[in-house]
């Protein structure tokens, strides 16, 4: 489809101006050992170039493109950030900002905070300087959410926290925490929960990491012990909280979705079709083993299928259809395609895939039977594959109990 005038100098504007304002440093692949820039207070003090490049994209709104102007955001229309991103992809530029803030907590202060509420903490979440986690899961409230027991109690001037958190991811690296508490103990279990925003360097609050079995874990445990919190940090209604986590659940389930989407392989070096070459041979251009050249190329048609997919239902969010039980539908098959990636990874790579230290390994070997072990917790976080199986069949297709 051909460009208007406008779009086309809009295009090059933003050519120009990534051109002048991306550091060479940020238009290169992430290496093994880098992670992407997640702002927040921990990295307000960095004179690196992903600093750098954070604060630029963020001044000029375009960490959160189609967000509206008043709280900081670029103020897109979704042909503009379409533009925003195939100019970004053609010159190799880096996301500015990865954060919990952008793909889970953002979307739905713009729902549901209140016009103070969204001043307050949208324009530091654009430029990246508080960085957020999610407390939702607890011990003995995983699939069954609406269980939780983390209490608030309505002290007259403040709330009163009390309880734990599980799996809450990076929380030892954030900043603020958004989180689901029981408000009234008494309700039914889904009416008594309020959502709620705190410091992390609340009095009170004690993190712990846990570690998988990859010898790595972004997951932690998190208790609350008389954590007071500022009743201005309350969105939403009291007791009305479990509209705003299942609304924000679709948006998690939208982020994870997108592990499905990887088109690099084990330690980010390699497509998986170069790999597939590089250890069973070629022949004629092609993997020389015909099964597993069928399999790569079965897996690589179908993330292109669900890249298409993910691409029509973000320009449907953008043109103001927010993620509904769908989102299930992404979650499940998303997470699924990223465990089958690295299960045929370490099919194609064989005993090379084994490696967990020490010489003899490449760093893209090091890493396969880490991020393949890992891979297996993707049907479990952000609500398991069972979990959404159940959502499909009742939201989606309707079907009877």
């Amino acid at each position: 489809m051909a460009q208007t005038p406008d779009l086309e100098a809009f295009r090059k504007d933003v050519a120009s101006w990534l051109e002048e304002n991306c550091p060479p440093s940020m238009r290169t692949p992430l290496g093994p050992d880098e992670d992407y820039e997640w702002g927040g207070r921990a990295s307000a003090d960095s004179k690196s170039e992903a600093k750098l490049w954070l604060d630029r994209m963020g001044e000029k709104g375009w960490t959160t493109p189609t967000w509206p102007t008043e709280y900081g955001g670029g103020g897109l229309d979704k042909a503009q950030a379409r533009i925003l991103a195939e100019e970004m992809r053609r010159l190799g530029c880096r996301l500015a900002l990865t954060s919990f803030g952008i793909s889970m907590l953002g979307p739905v202060l713009i729902e549901y905070g209140s016009e103070e509420q969204k001043r307050e903490h949208l324009p530091k979440i654009i430029k990246g300087e508080i960085r957020w986690c999610q407390g939702y899961s607890e011990p003995g409230a995983g699939s069954d959410l609406a269980d939780l027991q983390t209490r608030c109690d309505d002290k007259g001037d403040h709330f009163l926290v009390n309880g734990q958190k599980i799996w809450t991811s990076y929380a030892d690296m954030a900043d603020w925490i958004f989180c689901l508490v029981r408000t009234d103990p008494d309700a039914a279990k889904h009416d008594g929960i309020s959502f709620l925003l705190f410091d992390m360097a609340s009095p009170g609050v004690t993190v712990s990491p846990i570690k998988l079995i990859s010898g790595s874990s972004p997951f932690c445990q998190t208790f609350f012990q008389d954590v007071k919190v500022p009743k201005e940090n309350l969105i939403g209604k009291r007791n009305g909280g479990w509209t705003i986590a299942k609304r924000l659940l679709q948006h998690e389930r939208s982020m994870i979705s997108e592990m499905g989407l990887g088109t690099r392989s084990s330690g980010g070096k390699s497509s998986l079709g170069q790999l597939a070459k590089d250890y069973l041979g070629e022949k004629h251009g092609q993997v020389a083993d015909p099964v597993r050249r069928d399999e790569v190329a079965r897996h690589l048609m179908n993330q292109r299928a669900f890249t298409t997919t993910l691409r029509r239902s973000g320009d449907e969010a953008k043109a103001g259809h927010g993620p509904g039980a769908a989102s299930s539908i992404f979650k499940l098959y998303g997470t699924e395609l990223n465990k089958s990636k690295y299960e045929l990874l370490v099919s194609i790579m064989g005993v090379q895939a084994l490696g967990w230290e020490g010489e003899g390994f490449a760093e893209s070997e090091l890493s396969t039977t880490r991020e393949w072990l890992r891979s297996k917790g993707n049907s479990i976080e952000g609500g398991t594959s069972e979990v959404q199986l159940n959502i499909i069949a009742k939201r989606v297709l309707g079907l009877p109990d």
